[in-house]
């Protein structure tokens, strides 16, 4: 039986690509554009926004292949930087203000009933306000912790808990309702 070391096999295709070997920049274009357009999608709104900054965000990518450590997972590396440039279009298109609020409340949100489409439950988080769904994602989506969050953004931790609070309390609230919509009680 022959072992394929498929992690060798990623870092000469990253090597390549450093060396600006186009074909190997497209091979890692298309094996993880999917990932990246989703993850730009859960932050930005509008699919064609979204793909312009995952575009944006592979464009940095290739710039700073470089300086990847391999250290850690390469997706987890592209997905950091899909991130990060999510969040400075949010900045600068949007002028996101987080209320300065110490004020939260850890709540049990972490059941959203199966029967939502995973678009349902991408209607709701869109339908938030920009900075309870960025602190939504970062947290929820990203795993990143609130001291992390609030270096991040420039806010404090408890700033960070308290919009997630509030984005929980409201995808709750609009779970209700489509719970009470579907069951024919509004």
């Amino acid at each position: 039986m022959k072992v394929i070391n498929l992690h060798q096999e990623e870092n000469e295709i990253i090597q390549l690509a450093v060396e600006n070997n186009r074909h190997a920049q497209q091979k890692i274009y298309t094996k993880f554009s999917p990932k990246m357009l989703s993850v730009c999608r859960q932050y930005i709104k509008d699919l064609h926004q979204a793909e312009d900054i995952m575009i944006t965000a592979f464009m940095k990518v290739f710039t700073n292949l470089k300086n990847f450590e391999h250290k850690g997972s390469f997706e987890g590396w592209i997905r950091r930087i899909m991130v990060n440039e999510c969040i400075s279009f949010i900045r600068v298109q949007k002028k996101v203000n987080f209320l300065e609020d110490e004020y939260y409340k850890e709540d049990g949100f972490n059941n959203i009933e199966s029967k939502f489409s995973v678009e349902d439950i991408q209607f709701l988080i869109d339908n938030l306000p920009d900075g309870y769904k960025m602190i939504f994602n970062l947290y929820a989506i990203e795993g990143f912790k609130h001291k992390e969050i609030a270096d991040m953004l420039g806010i404090n931790e408890g700033t960070s808990k308290s919009q997630l609070s509030h984005a929980r309390k409201m995808l709750q609230d609009q779970v209700n309702k489509l719970k009470n919509y579907s069951n024919g009680t509004e």
